[in-house]
C-alpha cells in the first residue's frame, strides 16, 4: 500500500446506537485482497488489502444486516472483486459497477445476476481521468434496461456545471456524500442550498448522508456536519441513503472508529421513522426490490 495510507480501524467500538432489525450499510468498498484481485495499472492509489470476509465481520460487529458495495476506483472498470463478494452474500448484498462505454448486455446481465444494480460515474478528478459526458450518457442508456440507477460522487464546486448533464441522465441519480459541502459556511449558503434545490426539483435524485469524517473540520464526532445531513433527511426522508465507506480510502487526518460512526445515525435522523427510511425502507426499495 502506499506509503502514507491510514489502514482501516483495527478494532472499532460496539456501537451504543443499536440498529434496527434489516439495516443496510449502504455505501462500502472492497479492496482486493491484491493477490487474489490485483489493483488496476492505472490506479491513483494503492490501498490495505479489505476484502470481502473483513467487510462482512464488520457488518455482523456493527449490527448490519446488508451492503451496498460501491466499486473502489483503484479496480478500475475490473469488478471482479465486487462481484465475488456479491456472491459470497447469500443474497445479502448489492453492488454499484464501474464501466466502460463498451460494455455489451450481457456483461450487463451476467452483473446483474450477480447482484449489481447501478453504476457510477466519478467526477472527482484526482481520483479518475476526466471523462466525456457523452461517454457517460452512452453507458446511461445501457443501464436503463435493467432497471439500474447512477451513483455520481463529485466536488461541491462541480455542481452547478454539472447540473444540466445530471438532468440529463434517465435514471434514478444517488449522489454520494451529499455532493461533498463545505461545512464551514451553513446550511443556508448559496452552495449549499444549490445542492437542496437539485433535489427539490428532480425528485429521480436521492443522497447519501454519508462521510462526515470526510467533510468534518471539527473532527470526531463530527458535530459540524450534522446540521447538513439533518437537513436533507429531514427535506427528503424517502431519497435518502446512510452507509459506513469502509475501509475509508484516501482518509488523510485521521481513520474513523467504525462503531463512533454508527452512533452519528441518530444524531441526523433522531426520529425512529426516519431511522426506519433511512436505514431500511428507502435501501431495500432500491437494492432489493
Amino acid at each position: 500500500m502506499d506509503a502514507n495510507w491510514i489502514p482501516f480501524h483495527p478494532s472499532p467500538k460496539k456501537p451504543d446506537f443499536i440498529l434496527p432489525d434489516g439495516a443496510v450499510d449502504a455505501h462500502c468498498h472492497v479492496f482486493g485482497p491484491a493477490a487474489e484481485f490485483p489493483f488496476a495499472p492505472e490506479r491513483k492509489y494503492t490501498p490495505c488489502d479489505a476484502g470481502k470476509d473483513q467487510l462482512f465481520a464488520l457488518r455482523d460487529h456493527l449490527g448490519f444486516s446488508r451492503n451496498v458495495i460501491v466499486q473502489a476506483t483503484c479496480h478500475g472498470r475490473d469488478n471482479s472483486a465486487l462481484v465475488d463478494a456479491l456472491k459470497a452474500s447469500n443474497d445479502m448484498a448489492r453492488g454499484i459497477a464501474t464501466v466502460g462505454p463498451d460494455i455489451t448486455e450481457t456483461e450487463l446481465a451476467d452483473m446483474h445476476n450477480a447482484g449489481v444494480r447501478g453504476v457510477r460515474f466519478n467526477f472527482v478528478r484526482r481520483l479518475v481521468d476526466d471523462t466525456p459526458k457523452e461517454v457517460f450518457l452512452r453507458i446511461a442508456d445501457k443501464i436503463k434496461q435493467f432497471g439500474w440507477h447512477i451513483v455520481v460522487y463529485f466536488e461541491a464546486d462541480d455542481l452547478l456545471d454539472l447540473t444540466p448533464f445530471l438532468r440529463q441522465l434517465p435514471t434514478t441519480i444517488v449522489v454520494d456524500h451529499m455532493g461533498r459541502p463545505d461545512v464551514t459556511k451553513g446550511t443556508d449558503h448559496p452552495d449549499f442550498q444549490r445542492f437542496v434545490n437539485l433535489m427539490a426539483d428532480n425528485e429521480n435524485i436521492w443522497s447519501k448522508v454519508t462521510c462526515p469524517e470526510r467533510l468534518t473540520v471539527a473532527g470526531p464526532p463530527y458535530a459540524d456536519v450534522i446540521p447538513y445531513a439533518a437537513h436533507i433527511v429531514n427535506r427528503f426522508p424517502d431519497r435518502v441513503l446512510w452507509g459506513t465507506d469502509w475501509p475509508h480510502p484516501n482518509m488523510k487526518s485521521h481513520m474513523p472508529d467504525d462503531g463512533q460512526l454508527v452512533d452519528y445515525i441518530p444524531k441526523i435522523a433522531p426520529e425512529q421513522d426516519k431511522q426506519q427510511k433511512l436505514l431500511i425502507d428507502n435501501p431495500m426499495r432500491l437494492y432489493w426490490a
